[in-house]
């Protein structure tokens, strides 16, 4: 197993160009020799396995949706980043790499930031050529606008629907590939075991989800690119079949988990309406381009909110408090994610929340409605328009720019955002945790590449809106293209792997034991009702805030729930038929345990960064204070066994440009 990060020598602007320019290759005879198989089939997924069979590789693609468009990208909203500079407002590749590092609170690696960084604008004339319809301005340009973390306007984006059509143009070139016979695609197809033959990823054992039967695929490399574990919390951003399972059973085979607590809370989503809920709706970042987030300032206009008595547009300017802009007035209301949700956290505890459950902030679009009315007025001449003119005009340009998701928004909560503010509250968004990887994209196990949300190396303990997508797209299409020719120059004498070796009747036998066990406990609860009680610990223990004493709890608390799963769940059906829940009950184990993992990686950082908000390290203005002497590394867990204690490498984080500092948005 390998643990060394392997980033070139040279200056940090220089390593990527020398790397490439250096790098082993496989040649385009020996590549139709060579199988890779790429489980996952959303930006990270489809990119790579369009990318490889372009490039000649014989691709397998596997994803548990019924198409490659079903995959959660098609979710995101509110933009990709890009270093291009179009606004001519200072970017650059360094700004770019700069933000990130510091929104990742320093605690990324330099070396792979500033590789995402340089390749970002490749991203963009990739998504153009294919069709992606970004939003232009009036001469033709493409528009950008700005996310959280950053002073200038960086982020591409297609309305409200970015990811929906990154994802199709992805899904395009997948199709291409599909067709010309180089990727072959196995929909409804979950990965739950990957194959190791002598120390090397040869193979994964996947389940058929229509008719369950348990099939073997052997490759030279396996490439993974399944997304994060959000949905540990229950309640989270994410689709619903968003899972961890695929990543966890490649840390049962050896593979490290990296920095498995830092999780990104989002400042703006739908807020928790009751307990029947299974899943919160993310209203996009870019909202908060020209929303405005405040709260009442006196504490009994809050409560009569909460009681229905009053409306937000009710409040006078007067006796609001706009709390980013008086807290962060370089930045605003466009803070980074965990800052803003911190603040808005803060707001409700003190009882100045606008909900019924006082969980709540308001998102007001009065200001900028008023704002665009006066310029679209004065560009029609209307010099002179009355304020019922200004509002109508105002709305249509808000609606020009953010309709899709007020609309969304309207149908969700019953309420016209035009004429009322939003209601907006923290949940759970986004994991820069995830496996371990090296420059290469490799983990420790060599052949198991880790591409997008999967892997940990990007954004350190908090990521920058807008820059999952580029990640995930960075990582298919201009990197691991590359790398992964690294490993595979050194197998081009491999012949096809025999999917009856030993080690594939092992990891079959591992997979149908852990289905027979499950069908055959026969308990009293759902598999939900036990991955509720999961999430609600790890949101009150493990979430926004975190502390020493509620960790040891909670860790106790898993661990009973371990015992409670497995002694207690019920599972209707059968192994051998489209079986749901036995689909779900194989998810919920796995975030069991990397829910246990996730507290003791909280206990073991005794600070506070980005994401990772103990309440014991914290500054007098309620702010993140590391410890650069002591945690400043990569936290790499190895934990094949749950019975066992959990092994801790350390990855150092060395920055030979950036100058770390403590991080202010003020």
């Amino acid at each position: 197993m390998n643990f060394n990060s392997n980033i070139p020598e040279g200056p940090l602007q220089n390593k990527w160009t020398d790397y490439k320019s250096k790098i082993a290759l496989v040649s385009p005879a020996n590549k139709r020799k060579i199988d890779i198989i790429v489980v996952g089939s959303g930006l990270a997924g489809a990119a790579a396995a369009a990318s490889l069979g372009e490039l000649g590789y014989n691709v397998q693609c596997f994803t548990f949706h019924d198409s490659p468009r079903r995959a959660h990208s098609i979710a995101a909203q509110g933009g990709i980043n890009a270093a291009k500079n179009y606004q001519n407002d200072g970017d650059s590749v360094y700004r770019l790499f700069y933000d990130t590092i510091k929104g990742g609170d320093y605690r990324a690696r330099e070396a792979n930031v500033y590789r995402l960084a340089e390749v970002s604008a490749n991203i963009i004339d990739q998504a153009v050529a294919q069709g992606v319809p970004f939003a232009r301005e009036y001469g033709g340009l493409l528009e950008n606008r700005s996310f959280g973390g950053v002073q200038v306007s960086r982020t591409f984006y297609a309305r409200g629907q970015t990811g929906q059509q990154l994802l199709i143009g992805a899904y395009q070139s997948l199709s291409r590939q599909i067709a010309l016979g180089n990727v072959k695609m196995y929909n409804r197809h979950e990965m739950l075991d990957v194959v190791i033959i002598d120390g090397k990823a040869k193979g994964i054992i996947a389940r058929n989800l229509i008719t369950g039967k348990i099939e073997r695929f052997g490759a030279h490399a396996v490439v993974l690119g399944t997304g994060g574990y959000g949905n540990v919390f229950y309640l989270s951003t994410n689709a619903m079949g968003s899972n961890v399972t695929a990543a966890w059973k490649a840390v049962k085979r050896g593979a490290l988990m990296a920095n498995p607590c830092f999780t990104q809370i989002h400042p703006t989503c739908i807020p928790v309406s009751g307990d029947y809920q299974s899943k919160l709706t993310l209203m996009s970042e870019s909202l908060r381009n020209d929303g405005r987030v405040w709260v009442p300032a006196k504490k009994e206009d809050a409560v009569a909110i909460q009681k229905g008595v009053k409306k937000g547009n009710e409040i006078p300017e007067g006796d609001r408090d706009y709390f980013l802009e008086r807290r962060y007035p370089a930045f605003g209301n466009l803070v980074p994610r965990d800052v803003a949700s911190r603040a808005a956290k803060i707001e409700c505890d003190k009882g100045h929340g606008v909900s019924p459950t006082g969980l709540a902030v308001f998102l007001d679009f009065g200001s900028a409605i008023k704002r665009y009315g006066k310029s679209k007025a004065n560009l029609l001449n209307l010099h002179d328009a009355d304020e019922n003119t200004i509002e109508k005009l105002g709305k249509e340009v808000v609606a020009e720019k953010y309709g899709n998701l007020f609309e969304m928004y309207e149908k969700i909560s019953g309420e016209n955002p035009y004429e009322q503010p939003m209601k907006i509250y923290p949940a759970v968004h986004y994991t820069m945790g995830g496996l371990w990887v090296d420059y290469n994209l490799e983990t420790n196990i060599p052949g198991l590449f880790a591409t997008g949300e999967c892997n940990f190396s990007d954004h350190g303990a908090n990521r920058l809106g807008a820059s999952a997508l580029m990640q995930g797209l960075a990582d298919g299409y201009f990197v691991l293209p590359y790398t992964i020719g690294n490993f595979l120059s050194n197998e081009i004498k491999t012949p096809k792997i025999d999917v009856n070796h030993s080690a594939f009747d092992e990891a079959e036998k591992n997979v149908k034991e852990i289905i027979s066990k499950l069908l055959s406990i026969k308990g009293n609860q759902t598999v939900e009702s036990l991955h509720k009680k999961l999430g609600k610990i790890m949101w009150d223990y493990c979430g926004m805030s975190r502390s020493k004493e509620g960790l040891n709890k909670a860790r106790v608390m898993v661990q009973d729930l371990r015992k409670e799963f497995w002694s207690d769940v019920y599972v209707p059906g059968t192994d051998n038929e489209f079986n749901p829940e036995l689909e779900k009950a194989i998810r919920v184990a796995d975030f069991i345990d990397l829910g246990e993992l996730m507290i003791i990686d909280a206990l073991n950082r005794n600070e506070s960064c980005g994401g990772h908000f103990r309440e014991e390290y914290q500054t007098e203005e309620g702010e993140t204070l590391r410890d650069d002497s002591n945690y400043s590394y990569v936290a790499a867990w190895k934990w094949m066994d749950v019975k066992s204690e959990p092994e801790l490498k350390k990855e150092d984080l060395k920055y030979e440009v950036v100058k770390i500092a403590s991080r202010s948005y003020k």
